[in-house]
C-alpha cells in the first residue's frame, strides 16, 4: 500500500481586492502517495500556481490545511524542492555553485554535498559543464540545472510550476523525456503544474483537473500507461483517449490550450 506523502484538506484561499475579495481556491481536498507523479491542469487563473505556493509554504491558506508526511505545512521548509518556469540561476555563479545554492543557504556543509551535486549533474547529462556559467547554456540545459538544484538537498517533495512552458516544442519534448528518466531514477513525490494536457498525461501517474476560478478539483484521472513512456506513446489510441477525456471537460466549461 502506498503511503500518503501530501494531504490537502478542505483548502480555500481568498485574496483581498479593492472591491471585496477574490476566491482563488475553494474547498480543495486530495492526497498524493509517496513517489507518485501527479500533474495539475486547469485554465489560466484557476489557482494552480496559488496551490503550488501554498504547498511550498510561500502562501498561507485562508481555510483548510496541507500536510507533508503528516506534518503541517505552515511556512517554507527545507524538505521541499521547487522548480519554476524560469530557471532563476545566478549569472555570477557557475553551474556547480548554482546547484549548491540551497546547501550554502541552509548551511548544510558544501564539501559533504559537492559529490552529490556532481552525481546529479551526471544524472541530467551535464557532467563537464560544472564550471560553466548560465549564459553559456541553452534554455533546456539551464532548466536541468534548476531541477538539479531542487534535488540537491534530497527533498521529500518536488513542486514544479510550468517548468518547460518557456521552451520550444522540440526542447520541451526532450525535457519531458529527461524528467521522466530522472523521476524513475530518484522516485521523488512530484506535483507538476502544466497548461498542456498531453504533457500531463505523458508524465503523470494521475492528472488532477481544476475548474475555472474559484479553483477546485473536478476530476482525478489515473493514467494507466506503462513506464518508461517513449514519445511515440503520444500517437497511440490509448494516450489519445486520456487526452480527449480531459480536454472534453474544458470544452464544456470554457477551454484550455494544449
Amino acid at each position: 500500500m502506498v503511503s500518503e506523502a501530501i494531504a490537502v484538506r478542505k483548502l480555500t484561499k481568498t485574496y483581498a481586492a479593492r472591491q471585496g475579495s477574490v476566491v482563488a481556491l475553494e474547498d480543495i481536498s486530495f492526497s498524493i502517495g509517496e513517489a507518485e507523479f501527479v500533474a495539475v491542469v486547469g485554465p489560466s487563473g484557476c489557482g494552480k500556481s496559488t496551490l503550488l505556493k501554498i504547498l511550498a509554504g510561500l502562501l498561507a491558506t485562508t481555510m483548510g490545511e496541507a500536510f507533508l508526511r503528516g506534518s503541517l505545512i505552515s511556512g517554507p521548509r527545507r524538505d521541499i524542492g521547487v522548480v519554476f518556469q524560469a530557471p532563476v540561476l545566478f549569472p555570477w555563479r557557475t553551474v556547480l555553485d548554482n546547484v549548491l545554492l540551497p546547501v550554502d543557504v541552509q548551511g548544510l556543509g558544501r564539501q559533504a554535498h559537492e559529490r552529490a551535486a556532481l552525481d546529479l549533474l551526471r544524472l541530467v547529462h551535464l557532467d563537464g559543464f560544472e564550471h560553466r556559467y548560465p549564459w553559456e547554456l541553452s534554455g533546456g540545459m539551464q532548466q536541468r540545472v534548476a531541477i538539479t538544484r531542487a534535488l540537491i538537498h534530497d527533498p521529500a517533495m518536488l513542486l514544479m510550476d510550468e517548468p518547460f512552458g518557456a521552451l520550444d516544442a522540440m526542447t520541451r519534448e526532450h525535457m519531458n523525456l529527461e524528467l521522466q528518466r530522472i523521476w524513475l531514477e530518484k522516485r521523488k513525490t512530484v506535483l507538476f503544474i502544466t497548461h498542456s494536457i498531453p504533457e500531463a498525461v505523458f508524465l503523470a501517474d494521475r492528472v488532477l483537473v481544476m475548474t475555472p476560478r474559484p479553483g477546485c478539483i473536478m476530476d482525478d484521472v489515473r493514467v494507466n500507461i506503462p513506464r518508461p513512456r517513449p514519445l511515440e506513446v503520444m500517437n497511440t489510441p490509448g494516450f489519445g483517449e486520456y487526452v480527449r477525456v480531459i480536454r472534453k471537460q474544458f470544452n464544456i466549461r470554457g477551454g484550455l490550450d494544449g
